[in-house]
């Protein structure tokens, strides 16, 4: 890792928005397989660019592989996996931590044309037994925590392979069928460019989740979020947090970074703590950082002081919008690197974001991202006027852009909804003003409706989020008689603060005093922890149910 990285001076790897929005475009080829074609190509290369580092929980060094011992061991799962008989098309289930092994589960199957179906894992016994059923998975990667998991779950599974240590009865051990294998010749026919490559599983905050099918292209795909909104070149190490199961692990560890000729990095993170989160940013020289909001919501109450961020140039967060006041409070933490927020979902790669060439807006989600075509529209699908608020939707006709996931699997009614006319429809509610910058509403199903006025919860959280003695908030709507709606707003509190009917009223008059009177929540309920899916989004559908059920 002694390779220069680039510093805060580096120019932006998007110079001209307007020039890369109107020309950039990604051609794939008929036969195409990201893991031939990505991995082993920056192997051939430069073998000994530093590819993925592994770190523990306290931040030491597990594992450092190069490009080409990261092919190495794609070529080695590759033929352990066909040794076992899993073969192109069969779904194979992987849960794992942040550990080396995945990086082996993931590119040996995608290698060979099998499609991994990575969870989170947090996942419970009933999960894994509808990812498994629902798609006839053939094979399981796991742990030993995830293998009892998976024995509790289903019967029969054909092939069990666990990572680490002694497999349990009924399991094979992942290491000794990669050393079995050995790092010979694999039948690599590549695949073609709409064959699957791997299966997502949506938050499922209303029913079950639905299975977003990506295709081989998608591997391709997030150079876009890599290059135009993450910011990389030859030489920067990328820190993406996620977990191995969520989405935002193909944005921030997989394909595109390695596109670019980053490293990336991995931790094996126990439960969130900014002395850890900065000691690795500061030994390791991380110059690209990605996090959650409710991370950095965590982090900024950290002691900067103690900690040297002068290898962070570039800093993002996506899964829902970050409030102004925690992006104040990580620029003046940091020496003045802002977070450029990102919006995207599941189905897609980025959509919208903030980029260093182009004006940053406080609260707004950005400007599309160069090779997607977004729109804010009504019911109809017609565009709206300035300043409305409608529809997120992203043209797929009458070409599908690379990155958009062709449909949900095994599901024509759901994706039917999806895809109406020339728009697929994100489910998103949001506003564009007259310069083109895009501003968040909320879901569909979010937004609130109060004595005929349209409230997004996020401004009213974003209020919240200002005042010192409120870490989270999230704000929903409740039936009401009279306006419709109320707008409720629920709190997990800083240190150093209690609940109290004063601190109530004190949050509904400093919200009055940020944004229209009318938006102030006229409920406030203190909460020791906010419901989350496994994805870490908060769950407003259960917030919602709670008050219909009177539990609050």
């Amino acid at each position: 890792m002694s390779r220069p990285r680039p510093g805060r001076d580096a120019e932006p790897r998007l110079s001209d928005y307007e020039t890369e929005r109107a020309t950039f475009r990604l051609e794939v080829p008929e036969r195409y397989n990201p893991v031939l074609d990505i991995v082993e190509g920056w192997a051939a290369e430069d073998p000994d660019a530093p590819a993925v580092l592994s770190l523990d929980a306290s931040g030491e060094i597990v594992q450092l592989d190069t490009a080409a011992s990261l092919a190495r061991v794609s070529r080695e799962a590759a033929r352990a996996l066909l040794e076992l008989g899993v073969e192109a098309g069969d779904h194979v289930f992987v849960m794992l931590p942040r550990v080396p092994g995945w990086y082996a589960a993931m590119l040996g199957c995608m290698r060979i044309g099998a499609v991994p179906m990575p969870g989170p894992n947090l996942l419970t016994p009933k999960d894994i037994a509808y990812r498994i059923e629902r798609t006839g998975a053939r094979a399981a990667i796991t742990d030993a925590a995830g293998a009892a998991k998976v024995d509790a779950a289903v019967a029969g599974l054909p092939v069990r392979l666990c990572v680490g240590g002694e497999a349990p009865p009924g399991w094979l051990s992942w290491e000794e069928r990669l050393d079995a294998a050995g790092d010979g010749p694999t039948p690599d026919d590549p695949t073609h460019r709409d064959d699957p490559l791997l299966l997502y599983f949506t938050s499922g905050t209303v029913s079950y989740p639905k299975m977003v099918q990506h295709v081989q292209s998608y591997g391709l795909a997030h150079v876009g979020t890599a290059r135009f909104w993450h910011d990389l070149r030859a030489g920067d190490v990328h820190w993406t947090i996620t977990d191995t199961g969520w989405a935002k692990a193909a944005w921030g560890t997989l394909f595109g970074q390695w596109h670019e000729r980053a490293c990336v990095v991995q931790a094996q993170l126990g439960p969130p703590d900014a002395n850890t989160i900065f000691g690795i940013l500061e030994r390791h020289r991380i110059t690209s950082f990605c996090a959650p909001p409710t991370l950095y919501r965590m982090l900024v109450l950290g002691d900067f002081k103690r900690y040297d961020f002068s290898a962070l140039r570039h800093c993002t967060s996506a899964g829902e919008p970050l409030n102004p006041e925690v992006i104040r409070a990580w620029r003046e933490g940091t020496g003045g690197l802002t977070i450029y927020d990102g919006y995207g979902q599941t189905e897609t790669t980025a959509l919208v974001a903030n980029y260093r060439s182009v004006e940053v807006r406080p609260g707004s989600m950005g400007r599309p991202v160069p090779g997607w075509d977004v729109a804010v529209v009504d019911d109809n699908g017609e565009p709206v006027p300035a300043g409305q608020v409608g529809h997120v939707v992203v043209r797929h006709e009458p070409v599908r852009p690379i990155g958009l996931f062709p449909g949900y699997h095994e599901d024509p009614e759901a994706t039917a909804e999806a895809f109406r006319g020339p728009w697929y429809h994100t489910g998103d509610k949001a506003a564009v003003d007259d310069d083109g910058w895009f501003w968040f509403e909320g879901r569909g199903d979010d937004v609130i409706t109060s004595s005929a006025y349209r409230i997004g919860p996020f401004e009213v959280e974003s209020a919240l989020i200002e005042h010192p003695a409120v870490a989270e908030a999230a704000v929903v709507g409740k039936d009401d008689a009279q306006r419709t709606q109320i707008v409720v707003a629920f709190c997990v509190l800083a240190p150093g603060h209690a609940a109290s009917d004063a601190l109530a009223r004190e949050l509904q008059d400093h919200v009055k005093q940020l944004t229209a009177p009318y938006k102030y929540p006229r409920e406030i309920h203190f909460l020791d922890q906010l419901p989350k899916t496994v994805s870490g989004k908060i769950r407003r559908t259960d917030l919602r149910q709670w008050l219909r059920e009177g539990l609050c």
